[in-house]
């Protein structure tokens, strides 16, 4: 099981104390954040991509590259890299790129985006979302499998022997989750590919995220990926913790009424029976956590969100210490009691290499290597010095 953190990159008001942070405050907070979440003993860090205010991050790639640089073990990832609005070569060369930079640790969670004036920004219209997704995701998914793709499709214009470059790390694609709050649509593009399922589990009933992860795991098994318990699934969360509930209630309670994400409605008590928020104590966060498994089944990837509605960055690390010092240790021993022997691994790039090479060494692509080293066939990634010789033979 791999335990982090994800942000949505929210740029919000302290209810508190009335100060609103800086954008470069901001981005400063969220690498000591992931710095912290490393320090702490968690696995992974996840960053939202969002283009409009309150947020800041529109170039996730740009801030996990610095934060796998400046960290030695930690998962860098996305929660969500918009499959719609960005152009899937775009996506294949960046991410792609953030592999080789972070060594492999890293992968992505692919989402559609439900900010309706983004999509014309870049182009697209929000009504055509889901045709977007599929249409961009097939061909994300080919470029980081196929040296040289031609492709035709309604949404961009055609390639044409095209190489997207640099090509994946070991030449494995990195591991992609499709991210949903509740789109059965996206569960079953994830099952399609055997890719994983992310569901958000923060602000629905436990029983909206039960009937999607029980509908990629049956989609998952039809095609044939494995049984319905070796699905890859991960879970968002939030928390916020204190040495004892009351002060945990007390301090979280005016962010809570106050942030806009609640919408200002259900009292926070109401919020936390309804919901995966879990404020309180650490032996209540661990209690709260572990019901997941008993609704969701085992699964691989458990992400809290914990900087969110304005709670400050000093608060922000106090909380990823208690729940690194005291939550998730405790959760990695019951729950790796509990979990039945034919659950998957979580992925990591070290197992994925593994399962296409096996004891091989991996295929390392060379540009403009001799035809037929590591490439079968010719293409521009192996002939473009040549190629552009022969069209440009006055240069």
């Amino acid at each position: 099981m791999q335990f982090g953190i994800f942000s949505v990159s929210d740029i919000t008001r302290d209810p508190v104390t009335g100060y609103t942070p800086s954008e470069a405050e901001r981005i400063d907070a969220i690498v000591k954040i992931a710095q912290k979440t490393e320090e702490t003993g968690m696995d992974v860090f996840a960053i939202g991509e969002h283009h409009n205010p309150p947020f800041f991050s529109s170039s996730p790639t740009t801030l996990l590259a610095y934060i796998a640089a400046t960290t030695k073990r930690l998962i860098v990832t996305t929660s969500t890299t918009l499959i719609t609005t960005n152009d899937p070569v775009r996506i294949a060369e960046e991410y792609a790129m953030l592999q080789h930079l972070s060594k492999g640790r890293m992968d992505l969670m692919l989402g559609r985006g439900n900010t309706a004036p983004v999509y014309p920004w870049f182009g697209q219209d929000i009504r055509q979302g889901l045709p977007l997704a599929l249409e961009n995701y097939n061909l994300l998914h080919r470029l980081w499998r196929e040296d040289v793709v031609d492709a035709t499709g309604k949404f961009r214009t055609p390639l044409q022997g095209f190489t997207s470059i640099p090509r994946p790390l070991d030449d494995v694609p990195p591991f992609v989750w499709h991210g949903s709050i509740r789109s059965p649509e996206i569960a079953e593009q994830a099952a399609y590919y055997g890719d994983g399922f992310f569901a958000n589990n923060i602000f629905w009933p436990k029983e909206h995220y039960v009937r999607l992860i029980r509908f990629y795991r049956q989609r998952f098994a039809h095609y044939g990926h494995g049984t319905e318990k070796q699905a890859i699934v991960g879970l968002g969360g939030q928390a916020y913790l204190a040495k004892n509930s009351q002060d945990a209630k007390s301090e979280f309670r005016p962010y809570f009424n106050e942030a806009p994400v609640y919408g200002h409605g259900p009292s926070m008590e109401d919020f936390m029976a309804m919901t995966p928020l879990s404020v309180g104590s650490p032996q209540e966060v661990i209690d709260k956590t572990l019901t997941f498994r008993e609704h969701f089944g085992d699964y691989q990837r458990q992400l809290f969100l914990m900087d969110h509605a304005g709670l400050p960055l000093d608060k922000v690390l106090n909380q990823l210490e208690l729940l690194g010092g005291e939550v998730i240790p405790v959760l990695r021993k019951e729950i790796a009691a509990r979990q039945d022997p034919q659950t998957a691994p979580a992925p990591t790039h070290e197992l994925l290499v593994k399962a296409q090479y096996g004891d091989a060494e991996p295929r390392q692509p060379r540009p403009n290597a001799n035809r037929g080293d590591n490439v079968t066939g010719s293409s521009p990634y192996q002939d473009s010095a040549e190629q552009f010789q022969a069209e440009y033979p006055e240069i």
